[in-house]
């Protein structure tokens, strides 16, 4: 999906936290044959969604502030705070910028085996096939006033996942059918899980800017 052109906010930056952005779906990957305890998604989206957010509007439009590893930054400010004291050192350290805005959500739904078919043909025993595979995943993120509590904006996008399979099958009989050929070659691709969530989330980001656009959250800068 092309990435549609978005103009900077009029006011600077937008200052955002995210907390977490993770798996609410609680599936397994899916097999047929052993049960697989592996999760059918990520469970890093966060990451995923901090990305899409600094890459938004060509990097202009969101400020993140660190909250998701926000322990391990107290601790470090922490020491450095103990040894500039050791030191002697009386220069302090600069306050944490807070944020005005909370981002929140998740990856809410995998549906696996939306659509399912294919098509195949055999002459004398020789013939190509074709399968494929439709999967969805939906992502579902809002915007939360740091102020008053209030869910400002709630989106939901969703990204389609394409696997196929095509190959050839040969199966022939010799000595008056005493005897049996059979050979078989195929190739399979399955677009990656991680790209479709990577896409649904940068969708799910333009989605929020430009509906915060229309409810008057912020306003795009005028461009010359």
């Amino acid at each position: 999906r092309t990435k549609v052109h978005i103009p900077p906010p009029k006011d600077g930056k937008v200052v955002v936290a995210l907390y977490s952005f993770g798996d609410k779906t609680g599936q397994r990957k899916d097999s047929t044959t052993i049960a697989k305890f592996s999760t059918a998604v990520t469970q890093g989206g966060e990451t995923v969604l901090i990305k899409s957010l600094q890459e938004a509007g060509e990097g202009k439009w969101f400020r993140i502030v660190e909250r998701v590893g926000l322990d391990n930054l107290l601790k470090e400010r922490q020491l450095i705070r103990s040894a500039r004291d050791e030191a002697n050192d009386k220069h302090g350290l600069s306050p944490i910028l807070y944020a005005g805005m909370i981002i929140e959500g998740g990856i809410v739904s995998y549906d696996t085996n939306i659509r399912t078919g294919g098509i195949g043909v055999r002459y004398l025993g020789i013939g190509p096939n074709t399968q494929y595979q439709e999967d969805v995943v939906t992502i579902s993120i809002r915007a939360i006033s740091v102020q008053t509590g209030e869910v400002l904006l709630t989106v939901n996008t969703q990204k389609t996942i394409l696997s196929y399979t095509a190959g050839i099958t040969v199966f022939k009989f010799f000595d008056n059918g005493t005897k049996n050929f059979e050979s078989e070659f195929g190739i399979s691709q399955t677009e990656a899980s991680i790209h479709a969530i990577k896409s649904a989330t940068d969708r799910a980001v333009e989605e929020l800017i430009i509906q915060g656009e229309k409810i008057g959250m912020w306003q795009f800068k005028g461009e010359k």
